[in-house]
């Protein structure tokens, strides 16, 4: 029964991230209350979510671009290098500390996911110095190595302060600098025996099938209600994970 549960929970996150991210609000919860150890499971979570990054890759592959002034390459770098600082943060930071973060690290991620809105309207049409913006690319992409929940976001908002103006292209390029950074940190964790694989291939399955479903159904849907919904169960996972450590 738990292993049904954790695969409907990867088809829904499946669904969620191709419609507008925050997939990782449903997976890591779940795996966390299967019982894995909260770095494991949220090496797991990372490791289950990784194809469906790849898949909106395949399909937004003709807007990939990157900011004027980088090439791809370079964008490739940073987030390799910020995927690495990341992984390695949540390796120092271990099973008991990091299992007390989650929680506020689910709230804030939620906060993030809300503002989102607000946070594309401040960064519109404005372009920050590339001694500030880069670093806070940098920053992003070893949040998303560390935990991943809310960082598309806060990516979109990056790639406007350095000057990316076409949605689709900063869509793309999330997608990349994402793939990137969590291929990056899972090589990492399962380095040291973080992931548990059998559940990892369980939970891919049911992000491919989500992500194809998500995609295919998701033009039916208001993008304010996809955005309702994920705040929902962001702010109920958030309660949960309080109160599991209470």
């Amino acid at each position: 029964m738990d292993w049904i549960m954790l695969f409907a929970a990867a088809l829904a996150a499946g669904a969620i991230n191709a419609l507008a991210g925050g997939g990782s609000f449903i997976t890591l919860p779940a795996l966390l209350f299967h019982g894995l150890p909260a770095t494991a499971a949220n090496a797991t979570s990372a490791t289950a979510v990784l194809p469906g990054y790849v898949t909106t890759l395949t399909r937004l592959r003709r807007e990939v671009e990157a900011p004027a002034g980088l090439n791809l390459p370079t964008m490739i770098a940073i987030a390799a290098a910020g995927g690495v600082s990341g992984a390695a943060l949540l390796l120092a930071t271990g099973d008991r500390a990091f299992a007390a973060i989650v929680p506020w690290l689910m709230a804030v991620a939620t906060l993030i996911f809300a503002a989102g809105p607000w946070i594309k309207r401040a960064t519109r049409g404005r372009r920050a110095p590339r001694s500030i913006a880069i670093p806070a690319l940098y920053l992003t992409c070893a949040y998303g190595g560390y935990f991943n929940g809310g960082v598309g976001i806060i990516m979109i908002a990056v790639l406007g302060l350095l000057g990316q103006t076409r949605l689709l292209s900063s869509v793309a390029m999330k997608a990349v600098t994402s793939a990137v950074l969590t291929t990056i940190s899972v090589l990492v964790y399962a380095a040291f025996g973080l992931v548990h694989w059998p559940l990892a291939a369980l939970m891919a399955g049911g992000a491919l099938i989500g992500g194809w479903l998500g995609a295919a159904t998701g033009h039916a849907i208001d993008p304010r209600w996809h955005r309702i919904g994920i705040v929902v169960i962001g702010v109920v996972m958030t309660a949960l994970m309080f109160g599991r450590g209470a």
